[in-house]
């Protein structure tokens, strides 16, 4: 099939550099680039009928400068947390544009997109669609340390996770909780300087109160999504969740993370745990938690892919989602599930595969051998 893909993404980044090896692999042209830094400056031409794969604007430092600088002034570093607010409007108004370009067809909906970059209304959507997640707080975003402890105080709840509404890679996170007499602590990659709130590979804590609300008081005015801090199952004494990448509404793709700390990012110390481990601790529990997964990208039908996070409760016997991501597929050299839909292929290889299925079956129905997808899981209904 004669195929010419473009990809909206950064230049020699990883995402894109694999996502054109899968291309090669399954016979089509090296996708030509268009760098988000020309879509945010309006600087770039798409000739009719590009397919373009919309890939993460993320780890690159003018773009990151474009979006976020002019709000952060003279302060700005790539290392700052604050600015999520400017950089999540600059890039859903850039993708918006794209999507009014007459001949151009996105693989992603921005809408879409747009959601699973706004934590508030990510949860609430997967509420609403009887998805398990975590309570959260309920009413408008907190303004400041002060309303969100009194706020805490009245829903009864003393360990929460405080999110910035628009980050990611845990930027700005905070696992906040209250022990006896009031005392208060945050653990957090955060790091408090003098001009501002930096991004850390360090995990630290915090338990000085007027630290705590400044954090807080920092980063409020960008937006926060706050929802209870649920106990992780525990593999091989380490907290640990699940990264599954969801590929036309199927699980491919596991990877466990686990940490002794309550951010499991790989980034922040984090380590892959063993999934043969994981599957045997979940037992007849593991299809729900795949299923789980597909439910939350479910809600998301026009994404080529959703990377979902799944948090095992204590015993792996259930699950809830975390949070849901565009572009949560950056996981090097890991294959399909075994038995699935995309067993021997990387993430990339499994959206190139369900791409092409796709415009086959448009092309010509009665060529397409539709793929055995995953099973459903009647562990999940009982």
């Amino acid at each position: 099939m004669s195929l010419a893909l473009t990809v909206l993404g950064s230049p020699g980044h990883r995402r894109v550099t694999l996502f054109a090896a899968a291309a090669q692999a399954a016979g089509l042209p090296e996708p030509a680039v268009l760098p988000w830094l020309d879509v945010l400056r309006g600087r770039y031409e798409l000739p009719p009928g590009t397919l373009l794969r919309i890939e993460s604007p993320g780890e690159d430092a003018a773009v990151d400068e474009l979006l976020r600088g002019p709000v952060l002034g003279a302060g700005y570093a790539p290392t700052r947390v604050e600015g999520g607010a400017a950089w999540y409007a600059g890039v859903t108004a850039a993708l918006r544009a794209l999507a009014a370009r007459p001949g151009v067809r996105l693989l992603g909906d921005p809408a879409e997109i747009a959601v699973m970059f706004d934590k508030p209304r990510a949860h609430a959507l997967l509420s609403a669609a009887g998805v398990p997640v975590p309570r959260a707080l309920g009413g408008p975003p907190p303004r400041d340390w002060s309303q969100l402890r009194e706020r805490l105080g009245a829903a009864g709840l003393r360990r929460v996770f405080v999110k910035p509404a628009h980050g990611s890679s845990a930027s700005g996170v905070l696992a906040v909780e209250f022990g006896p007499l009031g005392r208060v602590q945050a653990t957090t990659s955060v790091e408090l300087g003098p001009d501002g709130l930096h991004n850390s590979l360090r995990v630290r804590r915090y338990r000085s109160e007027a630290e705590v609300a400044a954090l807080v008081d920092r980063l409020a005015p960008d937006g926060l999504h706050v929802e209870q801090w649920v106990p992780k199952a525990g593999l091989s004494g380490r907290a640990a969740d699940l990264r599954v990448v969801v590929v036309a509404g199927r699980a491919t793709h596991a990877v466990v993370r686990t940490s002794s700390h309550p951010m499991t990012n790989l980034h922040l110390g984090g380590a892959r745990g063993d999934l043969d481990l994981a599957r045997a601790a979940a037992g007849p529990a593991w299809p729900a938690l795949l299923e789980t997964a597909e439910r939350a990208a479910a809600c998301f039908p026009h994404a080529p892919m959703v990377g979902v996070d799944v948090l095992p409760a204590a015993g792996w016997r259930r699950a809830l989602v975390g949070e849901v991501n565009a572009f949560g597929d950056l996981l090097p050299n890991l294959t399909g599930l075994p038995g699935g839909p995309a067993a021997g292929l990387d993430t990339y290889g499994a959206q190139i595969a369900a791409l092409l299925s796709d415009l086959l079956l448009l092309a010509d129905p009665s060529r397409v051998t539709v793929p055995v997808p995953l099973p459903h899981h009647p562990e999940a209904a009982r």
